[in-house]
């Protein structure tokens, strides 16, 4: 009997045939994580006087691996956490010969959505709790410590881009390894953190559309400009497309809005003293009710950025894992 095998999907979302592909691996390991629930302010000041929680993920193993100590794409959810996008990018990876492993940071923590109440989870969280994913599967005898990667999706992708900064490594990852890259989509990139001009040298991908409204480009632009100038290690790949969550298999063409999702698109928030995180309209602390944060943004589907997306990414992971 195969323990592999590989079938054609063909359904229909919203309107438009489409073909997706499935991948069955050959083996699959469900882990507890042990973390916490801090607000930012706590983890920027390496408070670890948080709430103690275990979170969870899935490992999944390709039925050919690259290599016989294994690479691994850890994957980290947006604001609606464990989506269809996860499952996709997990099965594209599968066949590329790579492990993946997919973080859930909500359940464990009693939630499904924050997009439309984003205060109910700091937005470093996920950072934290992919660290501590780290320190457990770097242990493990088939994977490759040396070739973890992390790449995520909106709030986390805002998580892959920051975990990358030296400071919060210093501060919280005690794995004994580092991520090998960052790949971040559609990342929120409004928040200014000390020293983030500071990496781990690692390289940097952001993917992001130019018609994304809920996270704007500009913001990346702006920091990817920074870090550039600091001689960080990172590139941005721009889709003329490419609204927001436009890799996500049951996305709508075209966009729709995300009801009562907030957005801080219209704010630019500064740490200007450690932990301080200061909405710069007001020159206060940030909150979610501040007059900045606005709604309803759009999501939606692009195929094309997402196939465009997929051939960047296994043409920059296929050169990093043979070093």
């Amino acid at each position: 009997m195969k323990i592999f095998f590989t079938i054609i999907l063909a359904c229909l979302i919203f309107g438009s045939q489409a073909a997706t592909e499935i991948v069955y691996p050959p083996r699959s390991e469900i882990y507890s994580i042990p973390s916490l629930t801090i607000t930012d302010k706590q983890f920027l000041e390496g408070d670890k006087n948080g709430k103690e929680v275990t979170v969870s993920g899935i490992l999944r193993f390709p039925f050919k691996p690259v290599s016989p100590k294994i690479p691994v794409v850890f994957l980290v959810h947006g604001s609606s956490g464990m989506g269809p996008n996860i499952d996709y990018w997990s099965n594209h990876f599968l066949e590329q010969g790579y492990a993946t492993f997919s973080v859930d940071g909500f359940t464990g923590r009693g939630l499904t959505t924050v997009g439309p109440n984003q205060a109910l989870l700091g937005r470093l969280n996920l950072i934290l709790d992919s660290y501590r994913a780290m320190e457990v599967l770097a242990k493990h005898p088939r994977l490759d410590s040396n070739k973890f990667v992390m790449m995520g999706f909106s709030r986390g992708g805002q998580a892959t881009l920051f975990a990358s900064l030296e400071r919060f490594n210093t501060i919280w990852n005690k794995s004994g390894t580092v991520f090998a890259a960052h790949i971040p989509f559609y990342a929120d990139c409004v928040t200014s953190y000390i020293g983030d001009d500071k990496t781990t040298g690692k390289p940097i991908q952001l993917h992001h559309g130019m018609t994304d409204d809920y996270n704007p480009i500009a913001a990346c632009k702006a920091y990817v400009g920074k870090l550039k100038a600091a001689n960080q290690n990172v590139e941005l790949f721009e889709y003329e497309f490419g609204p927001h969550a436009f890799d996500s298999p049951l996305g709508t063409v075209p966009p729709v809005v995300s009801k009562n999702a907030q957005t801080v698109r219209g704010c630019r928030i500064v740490e200007k003293s450690v932990g301080q995180l200061i909405n710069t309209q007001t020159n206060q602390e940030f909150k979610y009710s501040d007059a900045c944060v606005e709604l309803n943004p759009h999501v939606g589907r692009d195929d094309d950025a997402t196939q465009k997306s997929a051939r960047v990414i296994d043409t920059f992971l296929s050169k990093l894992f043979k070093n």
